[in-house]
C-alpha cells in the first residue's frame, strides 16, 4: 500500500492501517527516543506517546515533510517533555550578554575518530550543550527548529551549538592525542 493511501486510511481510523504505519516506524522512533532518554522503558513510552499524538493530530499532517520526519519531531518533543518533567532544567541564556555566535565553518574532526566516539563525547557534554548538539549534529535540525523544540530562541540555539562544538572539538582533540578528556 502506498504511504499516501496508508495515511489516508489512518485518518479514517482504520486500525489495520494504523498498525501497519506503526510497524513501519516504531523501531526507528524508539531509537530516536532512546538517544535522548537513555532508558529503554522511557524511550518506549515516549515512542508510544508520540504515535498516539501523531494519530490524534494526523489531520494536521500536510505532507510538506515526509511522515517519518513529522513523526520524528513529535517523538523528540515527547522525549524532551519527559526530560523536562524529570526536572532537567535547560540553562537560560542571557542573549544580550552573549550576542550571536557565528557558525564555525572550519570545524572538523580527525579522520580516525569514529561516529561512536563523537556520540560518546556529546553525551559527556554539560546538559545545556548536549541536547542542542544532539539535535543539530545527530538529528540534523536547524537552529529555528531547535529553538522550537527546546523552547529557547534561535540565538540561544546558535550560541549553545557553537559553544558545544568548541567543547566537543576540545574533548575529541584530547581523545585523539591520547591525553584523555
Amino acid at each position: 500500500m502506498l504511504q499516501i493511501e496508508l495515511i489516508e486510511k489512518c485518518r479514517q481510523n482504520n486500525r489495520k492501517a494504523q498498525e501497519e504505519l506503526y510497524n513501519k516506524y516504531c523501531d526507528g522512533m524508539y531509537y530516536v527516543a532512546l538517544r535522548f532518554l537513555k532508558n529503554q522503558h522511557d524511550a518506549e513510552e515516549a515512542m508510544q506517546e508520540g504515535f498516539i499524538q501523531a494519530f490524534l493530530k494526523l489531520h494536521q499532517f500536510t505532507g510538506e515533510v515526509t511522515f517519518g520526519a513529522w513523526l520524528k519531531r513529535i517523538v523528540i518533543n515527547k522525549s524532551i517533555d519527559m526530560l523536562k518533567a524529570r526536572k532537567l532544567n535547560f540553562t537560560a541564556i542571557n542573549e544580550q550578554t552573549l550576542g550571536t555566535a557565528e557558525e564555525d565553518n572550519n570545524w572538523s574532526v580527525a579522520d580516525d575518530v569514529s561516529i561512536e566516539q563523537v556520540k560518546e563525547e556529546i553525551e559527556a557534554l554539560p546538559e545545556n550543550y548536549k541536547y542542542p548538539m544532539m539535535l543539530f549534529l545527530i538529528e540534523g535540525y536547524d537552529h529555528e527548529e531547535i529553538s522550537q523544540i527546546l523552547g529557547i530562541s534561535a540565538v540561544s540555539s546558535r550560541t549553545l551549538v557553537h559553544r558545544g562544538k568548541k567543547k566537543l572539538q576540545k574533548r575529541l582533540k584530547s581523545l585523539y592525542n591520547g591525553t584523555g578528556s
